[in-house]
């Protein structure tokens, strides 16, 4: 079966982020060159949806312009009031009206959610024909998530969070993502319904699982291969670990494209730059924003690139450059036995130099 495509994609980034403990709002710190929440609008954007809504909150003036800079495919929602998750889809709705089809709710901060398990969701939620189904993930630990509450023939009873869970509940290792594929028309009337009869006496969008069981409707679930990209981001030190995954990732890419990259543990690049086959990245080189590493160059060691192009055959070592232009190796250039003198190349004009 074919992944069907979604009527829409509501992506939840109205929160404050106060562990974060920044001046910034959360959903645009970077990661790998690109904001937590544009890795996510760009997972969602690959599955072709007919919509695509970012709901906003927090700092709403920083964050919607960003959004309209980067995204301008994408509809922004303003939750005034941050009142949970149910509460912000709801006002979704309330401003676009019922969507008819399939609806994927997830959030700002996830930046190693994959296309492919989000397509894997949709697919399961279409096969299953559920009214819902959550995304779920294995973990190792799973103190502090809702576990997920299965029947004998693995239909989803309920999500329980921890604080309500008996012993053997706890003893789950199956936990909610908090990401779902909804039936739209189901949503939009069971979204109503949700209640605020809570310890923080807000909406949340977990109970609208238990509102569609209790009508009669099939609650599924599709588990992630990676517990990992799941995770999201809600301090430093989480963000730091998310950066330190994609960057692997990139990596490897790369590596299986053709690139040698002598110590992965030491190199750093954005998610825009572009390495050509049989390029040589030598330790301790960070390569960031727009940077072009073209065939045959060796770049490092201990060099950073910012929005710099590097020619073809070049060797570029122990260099700082931003928005420079290094070009090709000349086919008659002897192979340097030295590095050169550590330069740095910046401004509306590019430093172009032959090596």
């Amino acid at each position: 079966m074919s992944v069907p495509r979604p009527a829409a994609v509501i992506v939840l980034a109205a929160g404050e982020g106060t562990r974060m403990k920044s001046q910034t709002p959360k959903v645009l710190h970077e990661v790998c060159g690109r904001a937590l929440v544009d890795h996510m609008l760009a997972a969602a954007r690959d599955l072709d949806p007919e919509r695509l809504i970012v709901v906003i909150g927090h700092a709403l003036e920083r964050v919607g312009g960003h959004l309209a800079a980067t995204s301008p495919d994408a509809l922004a929602v303003v939750q005034r009031e941050q009142r949970g998750t149910g509460h912000a889809v709801r006002t979704v709705l309330e401003e676009v009206g019922t969507i008819s089809g399939t609806v994927l709710v997830t959030y700002g901060d996830v930046p190693l959610l994959r296309t492919e398990t989000l397509a894997g969701l949709l697919q399961r939620h279409a096969e299953e024909g559920n009214a819902v189904t959550v995304l779920t993930a294995e973990v190792p630990d799973p103190t502090g998530y809702g576990r997920i509450i299965r029947d004998d023939a693995g239909a989803v009873l309920e999500i329980v969070e921890e604080k309500d869970a008996s012993p053997e509940q706890r003893a789950i290792k199956e936990m909610n993502s908090g990401i779902y594929a909804f039936d739209g028309m189901l949503l939009a009337d069971a979204v109503k319904r949700v209640s605020t009869d809570n310890a923080q006496g807000e909406e949340y969008l977990t109970d609208v699982l238990s509102i569609l069981r209790r009508d009669g409707h099939r609650v599924g679930a599709c588990v992630a291969a990676d517990f990992v990209e799941v995770e999201g981001v809600n301090d430093r030190v989480q963000l730091a670990a998310a950066r330190k995954v994609l960057n692997l990732r990139l990596l490897e890419r790369h590596m299986r494209a053709g690139v040698t990259v002598i110590d992965p543990a030491s190199t750093w690049v954005d998610v825009d730059v572009r390495i050509e086959a049989d390029a040589v990245i030598h330790p301790g080189t960070q390569l960031h924003g727009a940077t072009v590493i073209e065939a045959g160059a060796e770049v490092g060691p201990a060099t950073t690139l910012t929005d710099t192009l590097v020619g073809e055959g070049a060797v570029v070592r122990n260099t700082v450059a931003d928005h420079a232009e290094i070009g090709p190796r000349p086919a008659s250039a002897p192979t340097p036995i030295c590095a050169p003198a550590p330069c740095s190349a910046a401004g509306p004009r590019p430093a172009r130099s032959s090596r």
